[in-house]
C-alpha cells in the first residue's frame, strides 16, 4: 500500500523552483534513499512530504490514513541545536508532543523509555544533551523522532556530521529499524550505504530525476540509463 504517491510535483524554496515534474511512490515497508547534487531539492522534498511547504504544481497524496502525527522527522542539526540546554530524556520526550500535547502521560513515559532503551542510551537519560558526542546526539534525536514515528521515519542527512565509524553504526541502526517494519525515507550523500541498505533510490538532478529499485540504480550508473522510471 502506498504511503505517498507523488504526481508531477514541483516545489520552490525561498522563491526559487528547485524541483519540477517529479513523480514517485513510497509503499509501506520501503526504505527510500534520496540522493543527488547540492541544490537539487532533497531537503525541500522532505519538507513537502511533511506538509511544511505546499506544491507549486502537481500533488502529494497520502495513503493508509497517514497523518503528520504518524511521521517521525530527524532534520539537519544546527550549531545552536547541538548546544540545546536540556537533558537527554527531555529532548526525547519532545518527540511525543504531536500525539500527547504538553502534559506528560503514562503513554509518553512508556514511549520515551522504550526508545531510550531501543537505541542504547538509557544510561544517558540525565546527561546534558550538549555534552554528548556527535554520534550520541544523533541517537538521541533518532529516539525523539521514533517517539512520533508510528508508520514512517524521515531523515535529512543524519550522518553528515559523524565520523566514518559513527556513520556506519548509524546506518546499521536505521537498517535494523527498517527490518522491524518501519518505512524509511532518508536524504543522504553516501551512495555506498544507500546501495547496501535501501530498497529504492530517488536521484534528484538539476535537469532530470531518476526513481527505481536500488538494484536498478546500481546497473543504471550516473547516466540513469536502464532504470525503472524517469521523471
Amino acid at each position: 500500500m502506498a504511503l505517498f504517491t507523488v504526481q508531477n510535483l514541483s516545489l520552490a524554496y525561498e522563491g526559487r523552483h528547485v524541483i519540477d515534474n517529479l513523480s514517485f511512490t513510497v509503499a509501506q515497508g520501503d526504505y527510500l534513499c534520496i540522493v543527488g547534487e547540492n541544490g537539487s531539492g532533497k531537503s525541500t522534498l522532505l519538507r513537502g512530504l511533511l506538509g511544511m511547504i505546499s506544491p507549486t504544481a502537481g500533488r502529494i497524496l497520502r495513503g493508509d490514513g497517514l497523518g503528520r502525527q504518524d511521521m517521525g522527522y530527524l532534520p539537519q542539526q544546527t550549531k545552536q541545536q547541538r548546544d540545546f540546554p536540556a537533558s537527554v530524556e527531555e529532548v526525547v520526550r519532545t518527540g511525543c508532543l504531536n500525539r500527547t500535547g504538553l502534559l506528560p502521560s503514562p503513554d509518553t513515559r512508556t514511549k520515551v523509555e522504550e526508545n531510550l532503551r531501543r537505541l542504547g542510551i538509557a544510561d544517558l537519560r540525565r546527561r546534558p544533551y550538549a555534552h554528548l558526542s556527535g554520534g550520541q546526539q544523533q541517537r538521541v534525536l533518532l529516539a525523539r523522532a521514533l517517539c512520533a514515528a508510528q508508520k514512517l521515519l524521515l531523515l535529512d542527512e543524519p550522518t553528515a556530521s559523524l565520523d566514518p565509524a559513527a556513520a556506519s553504526e548509524f546506518y546499521r541502526l536505521i537498517d535494523d529499524l527498517h527490518r522491524e517494519g518501519l518505512t524509511v525515507i532518508m536524504v543522504t550523500h553516501d551512495i555506498p550505504p544507500a546501495m547496501e541498505y535501501a530498497t529504492h533510490i530517488l536521484h534528484l538532478g538539476t535537469k532530470s530525476h531518476w526513481f527505481g529499485t536500488a538494484d536498478a540504480y546500481g546497473k543504471a550508473g550516473s547516466g540513469f540509463t536502464g532504470g525503472e522510471h524517469h521523471a
